[in-house]
């Protein structure tokens, strides 16, 4: 079965503090849905056509449970927190088979 993954990529920050209270909101939700994050920003090199921006990726055990966590209600509620404080670019996506 193949791991799924949330990978997110701001574009901008508005508000920095609705950002940490989204972040705050969304650690417990990944560990209950059995996902660990992988990269929660830090250094970024973008190459080719890529864009410096703050990059998160988040790892489940199946990308059903990854879209499972992406619809529950508890994430909603931590989108709805960050609200227009951030502009991303946010997908859930399948891992490779192994």
């Amino acid at each position: 079965m193949a791991k799924g993954y949330w990978v997110a990529a701001y574009r901008a920050i508005h508000d920095p503090d609705r950002l940490a209270a989204y972040g705050a909101l969304v650690g417990p939700v990944v560990s209950a849905a059995g996902g660990r994050f992988l990269v929660r920003g830090g250094e970024v090199y973008a190459f080719e056509a890529g864009l410096k921006q703050r990059t998160v990726v988040v790892e489940f055990p199946s990308f059903e449970q990854a879209l499972a966590a992406y619809q529950s209600e508890a994430y909603q509620a931590a989108l709805a927190v960050l609200g227009d404080g951030a502009e991303r670019d946010a997908r859930v996506v399948a891992g490779v088979n192994d």
